[in-house]
């Protein structure tokens, strides 16, 4: 949440989710976070991330960079961004980059990890474990003229009823007696 006091944000991390994901990352590239480290502290260099997609679709980030300074990490980050797009995460589930390097928004780090793990399920070719739920697909259905009038001649609700549910009794816009001393 751009702009948003680290008190309001805080309250929207969750760890388990966190933990999640760092599981699945560690499973995908097949390496444990460095030990003593903190999950945001792990991913912030971007290095983590790009192996990642690496991993999901070989040479996506064409050019990891291990070595200098912050700008040279938070390219990596851009560049986990631009991969993302291209193996077919949402423009609108992407972190930007200050989110992440400046700590400002964690929680999003991690919907957008959630969302490439949603992604994995697109691409058949991907053998490893899923992150997150199976995203819906289109199941589109052709009714014939006759199935359409077929469905007219039905009574509503399913041939239930309606009575009881009535709003007999309510006292909308009535007075209302207040008796004292009884």
């Amino acid at each position: 949440m751009p702009g948003r006091p680290l008190w309001q944000v805080a309250g929207k991390r969750d760890r388990d989710q966190e933990r999640e994901a760092q599981h699945w990352i560690e499973t995908v590239i097949g390496e444990k976070f460095p030990a003593g480290h903190v999950y945001e502290d792990c991913l912030r260099d971007g290095i983590l991330l790009c192996r990642l997609m690496n991993r999901l679709s070989p040479g996506i980030v064409p050019k990891i960079n291990t070595t200098g300074g912050d700008y040279k990490m938070m390219d990596n980050i851009n560049q986990f961004q631009k991969a993302c797009i291209k193996y077919g995460v949402a423009d609108v589930d992407l972190f930007q980059t200050t989110d992440l390097w400046d700590r400002k928004n964690v929680a999003l780090v991690t919907t957008t990890i959630f969302a490439v793990g949603r992604a994995c399920y697109k691409h058949p070719e991907f053998r490893g474990p899923y992150l997150g739920p199976r995203p819906a697909e289109e199941n589109r259905r052709e009714f014939t003229e006759e199935q359409l009038r077929a469905g007219e001649g039905l009574i509503g609700l399913q041939a239930g009823s309606n009575k009881g549910a009535t709003q007999a009794g309510l006292n909308f816009g009535a007075t209302r007696k207040i008796l004292l001393g009884k």
